[in-house]
């Protein structure tokens, strides 16, 4: 993301977080990282901005549910994380229109997944955000306010009642934790002992020691798990991800979401994406 290429080798890999709005043509390559012993875990964007056009290259809302679902009993449900993010307002989309959106989605996901993650739009530091909403006919945006972030988070709070998922905002600096909602790790080392702990080399990075089978199986047995820091000092201080390696750039993705600011145009992306295509065939 600095422009510059990195080479990243994979021998060492213990983990790999993918964040996707559609993992279904990545299905056939799981068995190959399963193969590998490569942990993995997905944070999976399902939004509902069909009508308002704002993620034009993705498949229906509807197709995108059930890849959710087919993976979550692939996969298991712990592995795949619902990301509803960004969250963005305009005259006639209002928390109150997010909130219906989000429990509609919800109704269909929550048996599938045991975590939602949201985040606010951030707009007014992007200018290309801004001109590409404008040309995607959404001139009327706006950001969220504190008051609107707590009318959304209130009514999350009413609707989870009967989900029971975890919430988490990711990289904002409101505290919603009267309305249960925590602040996320993308990349989670708790989540990664829960699911990975059978993994000696990631657990001794982590700073975790599995407990020993014991005589007494009645007694718990005593392990000196001492947490070790390893928050990522270069991300912001609202971000609470360990340290990792980020592979990525920007100006490849096809999805063209109006609100993303990792795309600068369009014929640059196709460009890029083109390129890519020959490089691999």
């Amino acid at each position: 993301f600095n422009r510059q290429e990195q080479y990243v080798s994979f021998a060492n890999t213990r983990v790999i977080v993918f964040w996707t709005k559609n993992p279904y043509p990545f299905f056939r390559y799981l068995p190959e990282l399963e193969a590998a012993g490569i942990n993995y875990y997905f944070t999976f964007t399902v939004n509902d901005y069909d009508d308002e056009g704002l993620e034009p290259n993705l498949p229906k809302l509807s197709e995108r549910i059930q890849v959710f679902q087919r993976l979550a009993k692939k996969i298991g449900k712990k592995k795949v994380i619902w990301r509803f993010d960004p969250l963005i307002l305009s005259k006639d989309l209002t928390v109150e229109r997010l909130l219906e959106k989000l429990q509609a989605v919800g109704e269909l996901l929550h048996n599938h997944t045991e975590k939602l993650v949201i985040s606010f739009a951030d707009i007014s530091v992007y200018e290309r955000v801004r001109r590409n909403l404008i040309a995607s006919g959404f001139p009327d945006y706006h950001e969220f306010d504190q008051e609107n972030m707590l009318l959304l988070a209130s009514g999350l709070q009413r609707i989870n009642k009967n989900w029971q998922l975890q919430i988490a905002t990711c990289g904002e600096e409101v505290n919603l934790s009267t309305f249960g909602i925590k602040t996320n790790k993308c990349i989670d080392d708790d989540l990664m002992i829960e699911l990975f702990k059978d993994d000696y080399v990631l657990m001794n990075f982590l700073g975790y020691q599995k407990p020993q089978p014991t005589l007494f199986p009645r007694r718990s047995a005593v392990v000196n798990n001492q947490k070790i820091n390893l928050k990522d000092k270069g991300q912001r201080k609202s971000c609470g991800c360990i340290v990792s390696k980020d592979i990525g750039q920007y100006n490849t993705c096809m999805h063209l979401c109006a609100y993303c600011y990792a795309n600068y145009s369009e014929d640059l992306v196709r460009k890029n994406y083109q390129q890519q295509r020959d490089r691999n065939s």
